[in-house]
């Protein structure tokens, strides 16, 4: 049981480990999006990605852990806590400790992680929105009304409100 204890302790500190890179890159997203740097976003985006898959690699070895202390101590691995093993220990201290103190760690890392993802997701949902409206504007401009303005042989010169003939074309 200490040997898994050992290792289950090692492979959370290597999960919080994994989750405190990906807060980093997540948290340098957001200027990047501010700025609109598509190339940028992209690169980070890729070593996101690369991160992701470490950390799932590390959450299937915990699992794997989890089980085998789960059938050692004869509980249920799907309701078994975390919570709960740090209670198990109380008799090992340091041991307890030192999981309660990964266990911390995991939480708030994880969770800042949702919020800076919170934050980016909402700067590219306006972004997004600010992109529309500015299409829309331009559609708008190229179907407004013809004003009544007459040339001197007082003919209608066809021209639109506020339109230039230089705007942007979709179509193109």
């Amino acid at each position: 049981m200490a040997s898994l204890m050992e290792n289950l302790m090692t492979v959370l500190e290597n999960e919080c480990q994994e989750y405190e890179n990906l807060l980093e890159l997540s948290s340098a997203k957001t200027p990047i999006i501010v700025a609109g740097d598509l190339e940028e976003l992209a690169r980070i985006t890729d070593e996101e990605q690369l991160v992701v898959n470490r950390i799932n690699r590390i959450e299937k070895d915990r699992e794997v852990i989890y089980k085998d202390i789960a059938n050692v101590i004869n509980k249920d691995v799907n309701t078994l806590k975390l919570g709960d093993l740090v209670d198990m220990l109380s008799s090992r201290k340091e041991e307890q400790q030192r999981l309660a103190k990964v266990h911390d760690r995991l939480r708030a890392s994880v969770n800042s992680v949702k919020r800076a993802n919170e934050q980016n997701r909402e700067l590219i949902q306006n972004a997004m929105e600010l992109v529309e409206f500015n299409l829309n504007l331009l559609q708008a401009q190229r179907t407004a009304p013809e004003t009544a303005n007459y040339n001197r042989g007082a003919y209608n010169t066809g021209m639109h409100m506020g339109v230039e003939q230089s705007g942007f074309d979709a179509k193109q």
